[in-house]
This record gives structure tokens, sequence and C-alpha cells, in this order.
């Protein structure tokens, strides 16, 4: 999912609907509130935060669980990360210097296959600025590539809205995985970009129509322009790929060879349809990941390029939120609070509504184990300390 999220919380905007606050819910209904993560491994898909109290240097990234979140670091200055595929919590490891995970203590110094970028400083785009800004509003979109968030504006096209196109990979992913052009031709959404005339006057035009577009329309010729950067040399390197991996088939080795060729769907859609001009980012439905080429020539591209995970239909947003809704947090009677919020103030309800029910847990738990009886001077007790937590992270977050 192209996830989309505002700065300002304005209650006179369009009420969003019961489906877009059950996402809003589903992002922390799909991960678990109440025991660290680091035991089931590398996560598939799971909400992430960042600490900046305990791991404030950018050169030592960490990333934290929605459990540790709310038990270690509660009263913390957290980053929400949003959700990060294939990531282990990092509470407590070597990175934290001496803290030790409340949930999980015994863990490994280092996790080697966690992937980080300046999110977890709490920074995004390409613009490196912090998330809320309040130099700006402008909506932010996530690459399901790389997992950035980016301003619209930075987009390199104007972005796009119907409700199909839920997904967006960014120009630099794009360039990383340049066979995705050729599929971005076929399926996804044709950037609108800005092309400077001669007079200095710029205006957007389509790459798909109109004369302003390259012409990538007749075969490129030896000679003519930098083969790295062409629709066919993409396809000789497919092709090479797939001659080079069938001279060591079955039916080769056993003398039994015959001529009939491997169907490889990259290939047919080079010949059916050339690319578009190689620029901005690019939007696509839902469906797109289907319709990738999985013979085995493309999946050792897919390896190569790092992007395996686009052939795991399960590895989107959309699955990730489709477990929450199956979740009772997804169903919790809140959204009934919650209707006439944008989505920030959503989650901020959200993540303190989960932070009150744990720290009541926490507080009955302590009262039986200790045998004391819960009179109403404790109650208030309790809340003026929540309160006075609520402060202290307000004025942290000031500074």
């Amino acid at each position: 999912m192209a996830a989309h999220t505002d700065r300002e919380s304005d209650l006179d905007e369009v009420p969003v609907s019961e489906e877009e606050l059950e996402k809003a819910l589903c992002v922390l209904a799909g991960s678990d509130p109440d025991n660290c993560s680091y035991s089931r491994g590398y996560v598939k898909r799971q909400a992430v935060f960042a600490c900046n109290t305990c791991t404030p240097s950018a050169a030592e990234p960490a990333g934290i669980c929605l459990a540790c979140a709310n038990k270690c670091h509660d009263g913390h200055d957290i980053f929400e990360l949003y959700t990060k595929r294939d990531f282990r919590c990092d509470c407590g490891n070597g990175k934290f210097k001496g803290f030790k995970c409340q949930l999980n203590p015994s863990k490994d110094e280092e996790n080697v296959r966690n992937r980080y970028n300046h999110n977890f400083s709490g920074c995004y785009c390409v613009c490196d600025r912090p998330y809320p800004d309040d130099q700006d509003n402008d909506e932010m979109i996530q690459c399901v590539i790389c997992e950035d968030w980016f301003h619209s504006r930075h987009l390199g096209c104007t972005v796009v809205e119907p409700e199909e196109l839920q997904e967006m990979v960014c120009e630099a992913c794009m360039n990383k995985a340049p066979f995705l052009w050729t599929y971005a031709a076929n399926f996804g959404v044709p950037p609108v970009i800005k092309v400077s005339h001669p007079e200095g006057e710029e205006v957007e035009v389509d790459v798909e129509e109109g004369g302003e577009k390259e012409d990538t329309s007749e075969p490129i010729q030896s000679g003519d322009k930098d083969p790295s950067t062409s629709a066919e040399h993409t396809k000789q390197e497919v092709s090479a790929s797939r001659s080079l991996l069938c001279k060591r088939t079955h039916e080769e080795m056993t003398g039994k060879a015959t001529t009939k060729a491997v169907t490889c769907k990259l290939v047919e859609l080079q010949a059916q349809r050339p690319e578009g001009l190689r620029k901005g980012a690019v939007f696509w439905p839902y469906s797109w990941r289907s319709e990738l080429c999985t013979c085995t020539s493309c999946k050792r591209i897919y390896v190569a390029a790092e992007v395996q995970f686009l052939m795991d239909q399960s590895d989107t947003i959309l699955a990730y939120e489709n477990k929450g809704l199956d979740e009772p947090f997804g169903q919790h009677p809140l959204m009934a609070l919650t209707h006439s919020m944008d989505r920030v103030q959503q989650l901020e309800v959200i993540y303190g509504f989960n932070e009150l029910t744990t720290s009541i847990t926490a507080f009955l738990e302590q009262c039986v184990a200790e045998g004391k009886t819960v009179t109403v001077e404790a109650v208030h007790e309790f809340f003026e300390e929540l309160r006075a937590r609520k402060r202290r992270r307000t004025n942290a977050g000031c500074e």
C-alpha cells in the first residue's frame, strides 16, 4: 500500500471511512502488543519503532517492536516507523549499551539481517527532513521496496489517487531493479512529469502520450545510445541469463534436449510494448505483483536486485492489514469515537489507548502481587503519574 499520512490535525476535514480507520488500527493489531517479537526471528512484517532516547546516534540505528515500545521504552522519545519487513527487534542488544530488554533479555549482540535507513533517526524522504515538520504539511507516501517515506512533491511525478492504486515504487528503487520499467509500461500508471521548453516554461506531460516523450518505439540500433540504459539491453541480459541457465537442464545432461522454448513473461512484454521514459516514481495496482514472471531466470534477477519479496503476495501492506482485521482490536469500540479525526490523530489516540491499557494492567497486577487494595487514592495517584509522564514526553519532543 502506498500509505498516506497528513501532518496537521484538522477536525474540519472530511471524516475518514470505517474501512480507513480499521486499517489504521491494524498497523498495531497486526503486531503483538504484549510479547517481544524477537523470539519469532525475522518477522515478515511488523510495526517497528525507534527510540531516540536510547539510540540517538544515526551511526548506530536500532528498531524495536510494539511490545518493547510499550514496556521497555515507556516515556521515551519514540519514532513511529509504520511497518518494516524481515525485521528482528533490537531492544536491549549491543546497540543499547547496557540497556536490557525487560521482555526478552537474552538477545544476540546484533541482528545482521536488519536493514536500516535514515527513518530510524526520525528523517524521511530525499530531503532528509523530520516528520512531523512544522515547515511542511505535504503528504508522505511510502515506497514498497526501500520503505522510506517521500513527500509527494519529491516523487518526480504527479501523485495519482485512484483507489485501486495502492503501491508505489520510488525512482531510485525502479533504477535498482530496472526490469520493473518494463512492467511499469504495461501495468503501472504512466507518470506525469515536468518538461522544460526552450522558452524556459515547464509543462506537465504524460510520458506515454504526446510528442514530448522520448521516442522508444523504434528498435535501438547499435551505437545510437548507451545500451546500458536501453530496453533492448535489458532484454538481452534476461535472454542471456536464461540461455546460460538452460545449458544445465536435465534434458541436456541426459542427451534428451528439445527445442521447446521456455516462456519468459518479461521478454514477451518487452517485445509487445517498449518502455517509456525512465523518470519518476511509479504507482501500481495491488494486482501488479501477480503479473511478475516467475521463471527461474527472472527469479535469479529478483534475488540479484534484492527484491525477491515482490513475488510474495503476503508481503504487501494489504495482507498485513487484512491479518489485523481478523484481530479483536480491528473491531474495537474505540473506532466509534474517532470517525471525526484524521489519520494522524487516529494513530495518536490508538497509541494512547494501547499505552493506557498496558499501564492499567501493570498497575493492577502490581497491586495483586503486593496484596494491596485498590483504593480511590491509589487510582488518582496512578493517573497523575500517567499525566506527568505524558508531560515529560511532550516537553522532550519540543526540545
